[in-house]
């Protein structure tokens, strides 16, 4: 049987654990909260972020983060983005020796600019084979309640990315093969970003108008950024792009766009910190997205307005017409 340890307890990791019981595996998950952790193993369920969901008896947790890594075949990595170097420096002793390491993490990481396989292979001294991403249009709750979706599974090695898609492979969760982990962890991170700009759009009481456009140039300047990166402009056109894209714009599920849409109705940053429970990785991201944007000379300027509003005050309205307001340019430049 594949044994697998999913690190992080929130309602994504929580959710994976099921899929990949589901699958056939036997997941220990770890957290480090001991409440969340006896709560998963003496009621099979997470009530903190996915109350009223059952979890297989194959799924246990604990505190002890060497116990959970023991002999995994895959060890999963969801905790917040802008936590895990510090997380995983500590874990990298207790790892199991050829283990694949997974991130469900959708994030730049602040101030190197690195994407999160970059953040593994550097603090885990491991190669890209040994490095997995998945992604795409997941929910964290419509997946907990078992309702279809589909995913991308992305390693350099794609009979690496063939073994973790059979581990998370179920009769709803559909996951695909890609080697471009580069566009795949692209389009998971701006894709916060841009989902913020819908959300605060849909708070100032915009239209599907509005709505249509951001999402459809945030995936033009999502593209720009992953083609000066060396990415395959069709993974933009697939389920780590546009699919996650739209997803993530368009559902009340989403933490991002719940973020943006509070800021869209006036709330300032902390007030909107505050009535956020989870993490909504575009906040700090789009400041590191900007910044890997710039590094590659690439323009982006719905992630750039983003940052305006949500780290430099600018009112929504205010942003709203220097963005309409730029210089005319055809479709594809």
């Amino acid at each position: 049987m594949t044994r697998c340890a999913v690190f992080g307890t929130g309602s994504w990791g929580t959710a994976f654990a099921m899929i990949l019981a589901d699958a056939g595996c036997r997941v220990t998950m770890w957290g480090r909260r001991a409440e969340v952790v006896e709560a998963v193993n003496t009621g099979h369920g997470n009530p903190d972020y996915l109350p009223g969901v059952e979890l297989p008896p194959a799924v246990t947790a604990t505190t002890d983060p060497a116990e959970a890594a023991a002999g995994a075949d895959f060890t999963v990595l969801a905790v917040p983005s802008q936590t895990l170097r510090r997380n995983l420096t500590g874990w990298v002793p207790l790892l199991a020796p050829d283990t694949v390491l997974v991130s469900l993490m959708k994030g730049i990481e602040l101030g190197t600019a690195k994407r999160m396989s970059e953040v593994i292979e550097e603090v885990a001294k491991v190669t890209p084979d040994r490095v997995a991403v998945l992604t795409g249009p997941n929910l964290a709750k419509e997946i907990a309640a078992r309702q279809p979706a589909a995913a991308v599974v992305a390693c350099s090695d794609e009979s690496v990315a063939t073994r973790l898609q059979a581990a998370c492979h179920t009769a709803y969760f559909r996951p695909y093969t890609n080697t471009d982990v580069v566009g795949c962890e692209l389009g998971g991170a701006v894709k916060n970003v841009i989902a913020l700009a819908v959300g605060i759009a849909d708070g100032m009481g915009l239209g599907d108008n509005a709505k249509a456009s951001l999402i459809t140039r945030g995936l033009a300047e999502t593209t720009r950024l992953g083609l000066a990166m060396g990415a395959d402009a069709h993974t933009f056109a697939g389920l780590a792009g546009m699919g996650d894209l739209v997803a993530t714009c368009s559902s009340p599920l989403s933490r991002n766009h719940t973020f943006g849409a509070n800021l869209g109705r006036g709330m300032s940053l902390e007030e909107t910190i505050a009535v956020t429970r989870q993490t909504a990785e575009g906040v700090k991201s789009c400041e590191s997205v900007l910044d890997l944007a710039r590094r590659h000379h690439v323009d982006m300027p719905i992630t750039e307005t983003v940052v305006g509003i949500v780290h430099e005050g600018k009112p929504p309205m205010v942003a709203l017409k220097e963005l309409m307001s730029r210089s005319a340019k055809p479709e594809r430049h």
